[in-house]
């Protein structure tokens, strides 16, 4: 399937690039001068983007692999258990970006105003609970995965090029589905009510405002379009994620993965890192002041110009 390969190839370099663009950004905003709660969350998604990119198909990892010395099985469950570990982040900092934003736009006599002078505290510790709880409940993955040997009487499942799936007890799978199930749709929950609760003070806002003669200034106001990018990544999450779920969990009961829906998956599967750096990209004026202002001939510029 060239066609296909060269269109996941194009896709993995375009996200990757993407994100690594954003990651660098806002590295420098951290280090610089006062950065919000959400850039540290948005530079930390960039992170798990690119990794969870380039660990996501196998089009890269074969020739980096062929050329390193270490045992199939070893690359196998490498690669596959810091991919799902990235899915696993990824969905929990997009809701943790969404609660902290409906957090910081929350006006003063609600109850989570009270939490906006320790975001960054809680953002810390937010952030080691996800990773710690991540990591250990992927663990799973190693056992269930490994190099794929061609072996038809193993009742492998074949998910990359050199990986494969393992069959596991009924009661093991059910119980990890049912976990699994819980995190996502809570998880997903929580996204849903912040960003409901977010379109109703924006919507309070605006009416609030509409007698003023500024009003244009106010649609324009940097926090109504950070809350409206967040909105959006939110949406297309959401959309992508259930899609994702519902081919990976026909394919899985079926224990059959054809390569076209393979192919497809993955594709589907890429969509949201993609769009978030170029969605965040396009919305965020300190990017876009940056890229039309003239570049000068000082070192020092790009990096004065990312404290605007």
């Amino acid at each position: 399937m060239p066609s296909l390969r060269n269109v996941l190839n194009f896709q993995t370099g375009l996200g990757v690039l993407a994100n690594m663009f954003l990651f660098f950004f806002y590295t420098f905003i951290i280090l610089g001068h006062r950065p919000k709660t959400t850039d540290m969350i948005s530079c930390i998604m960039a992170f798990i983007h690119i990794v969870l990119l380039l660990t996501g198909t196998d089009i890269w990892l074969t020739d980096i692999f062929e050329s390193v010395n270490i045992e199939n099985d070893l690359k196998c469950k490498t690669t596959f258990y810091i991919n799902r570990v990235m899915r696993g982040l990824s969905i929990c900092i997009t809701c943790l970006l969404s609660v902290f934003q409906a957090v910081t736009i929350s006006p003063s006599s609600s109850f989570l105003a009270k939490f906006k002078y320790k975001l960054k505290m809680y953002m810390i510790c937010a952030f080691l609970f996800i990773l710690s709880f991540n990591f250990s409940f992927i663990s799973h993955q190693l056992l269930y995965s490994g190099a794929f040997t061609n072996v038809s009487v193993t009742k492998q499942m074949q998910v990359t090029k050199f990986c494969s799936l393992f069959p596991m007890n009924f009661i093991i799978w059910a119980l990890i589905l049912t976990v699994t199930m819980s995190r996502d749709v809570f998880l997903v929950g929580v996204m849903l009510t912040t960003s409901a609760y977010m379109v109703i003070i924006l919507f309070r806002h605006q009416r609030q405002h509409k007698h003023l003669h500024n009003l244009s200034h106010l649609r324009a106001s940097p926090e109504k379009r950070a809350t409206q990018t967040i909105l959006l990544l939110v949406v297309c999450f959401v959309v992508i994620y259930w899609v994702d779920f519902i081919i990976s969990s026909s394919a899985v009961m079926l224990w059959m993965y054809d390569p076209v829906i393979l192919s497809v998956q993955k594709f589907i599967m890429n969509v949201y890192p993609i769009i978030t750096p170029l969605v965040q990209i396009s919305s965020d004026n300190r990017i876009i002041n940056m890229l039309k202002r003239p570049i000068m001939k000082s070192p020092s510029y790009i990096f004065q110009v990312t404290l605007i």
